[in-house]
C-alpha cells in the first residue's frame, strides 16, 4: 500500500471517529477524488527519466521524507499524475510532506479562472511531459504566489513570487532529499517560469538573447513549461501562446545562428593573405578573406600547403589578363 493510500485510509479512520454516518458520506462526496490511479503492483519499478525508481513501499517501514520523496515521483512518473495528486491532496500527505503544495488551495488566482493555484499547478504539471525535473518545475512553480499574494487597486496581484517560490522550491526540495543538481534545475526553472511574460509586446533582440542566456541548457525545458502553463479552456488563447513561444524559439535560433556565423574566421589571416599574394593592405585582402571563408565553410579545415595552392589558383582566376 502506498503512503498516499495509508494516508487516506488514516484520515477516514480518523474521520469516523468523530462524526456521524451521515456526516461522513457528505464529507466523502465532496472531497471525492479520481479513483483511477494506477496500482498495478505487477512491475516492481518504474522507469523515471533514467531513474528507477520503486512504486511499492513497505508498510513497515517509518513513513519519513525519504519514503514521500519516492511517493512523489511514483506520482509525478504517471503518464497522467492528476488522479495521484489530488489524492494525495485529499488523503493529508501533502499537507504533512510538502504544506507549500496544500497552500496553494487557499490562493485565488483570477489571472487563470481557476476556483483556486492548487489546482491550475496540477493541471499544468499533467500537461508536461514526463521528465522528474520538468513535472517538479510545474508542480511548484506558483508556491511562491500563496506569500507574495497583495491588493493594488482592487486587483490580486503576486509580485516576484517566481523568486520567492524558487527559494521555497529549494528549500523543500532538500528536505525531500533530493540530489541536488536536480534541487539547483528545479529551482531554476521556477524562478525563470514567468519570464516569458511580456513577449507579446515585443522583445528587443538583447532581450531575446537574455531569455536564452539565463536558461542555459534549461531552455527547452523553460520553454515546454511556459507552454504548459497555459491552462485556459479556449482554444484560440492556447493556440496563440503557442505561437508566441514558436516565434521566441525560431529568433533564438536565428541569433544563434547569426551569432555563430559573425564568429567564424578563415583559416589564414589577412597579414597571411598579404604575404602569400605579395600584396599591401586594401580590398583585394578582403575578397581574398571572404573567399577564404567560404572555402572553410564548404570544406572544413585544410592542410595548410592545399590550402595556399587553392588560394593561388583563385587569385589567377580573379587577375587573369
Amino acid at each position: 500500500m502506498s503512503m498516499i493510500a495509508r494516508s487516506t485510509q488514516i484520515r477516514n479512520t480518523q474521520n469516523a471517529t468523530v462524526q456521524p454516518a451521515h456526516l461522513q458520506t457528505e464529507q466523502l462526496q465532496a472531497e471525492a477524488v479520481p479513483t483511477d490511479v494506477p496500482t498495478d503492483s505487477t512491475h516492481p519499478t518504474l522507469t523515471f527519466s533514467g531513474e528507477s525508481v520503486p512504486t511499492d513501499v513497505p508498510t513497515d517501514v517509518p513513513t519519513g521524507f525519504d519514503n514521500a520523496r519516492i511517493e512523489l515521483c511514483r506520482v509525478l512518473s504517471q503518464d497522467n499524475p492528476t488522479s495521484g495528486l489530488w489524492a494525495a491532496v485529499h488523503s493529508g500527505f501533502m499537507d504533512r510532506f510538502i504544506p507549500e503544495i496544500s497552500a496553494l488551495n487557499m490562493a485565488q488566482d483570477p489571472q487563470h479562472r481557476h476556483k483556486d493555484v492548487l489546482a491550475h499547478s496540477i493541471a499544468v504539471t499533467a500537461m508536461t511531459s514526463n521528465k522528474l525535473v520538468l513535472r517538479l518545475a510545474a508542480l511548484f512553480h506558483d508556491v511562491g504566489k500563496p506569500r507574495t499574494r497583495s491588493y493594488s487597486n482592487g486587483e490580486v496581484t503576486f509580485r516576484y513570487h517566481e523568486a520567492v517560490g524558487a527559494r521555497m522550491t529549494r528549500k523543500r526540495l532538500s528536505v525531500l532529499k533530493f540530489e541536488d543538481a536536480l534541487i539547483k534545475d528545479v529551482s531554476e526553472l521556477v524562478r525563470l517560469s514567468g519570464r516569458f511574460k511580456g513577449y507579446n509586446t515585443g522583445w528587443s533582440d538583447s532581450a531575446v538573447r537574455r531569455y536564452a542566456r539565463d536558461a542555459g541548457h534549461l531552455l527547452g525545458l523553460l520553454n515546454e513549461l511556459v507552454r504548459a502553463d497555459c491552462t485556459t479552456r479556449h482554444a484560440y488563447k492556447r493556440a496563440r501562446l503557442h505561437e508566441e513561444v514558436d516565434s521566441l524559439e525560431r529568433r533564438i535560433a536565428s541569433l544563434a545562428a547569426a551569432e555563430r556565423k559573425a564568429s567564424e574566421r578563415p583559416q589564414i589571416d589577412g597579414v597571411d593573405v598579404m604575404r602569400h599574394l605579395g600584396i599591401g593592405p586594401g580590398p583585394h585582402v578582403g575578397e581574398a578573406l571572404a573567399w577564404l571563408l567560404e572555402m572553410k565553410r564548404s570544406y572544413g579545415e585544410l592542410d595548410i600547403e592545399e590550402l595556399y595552392a587553392r588560394l593561388d589558383r583563385w587569385w589567377e582566376s580573379q587577375h587573369a589578363v
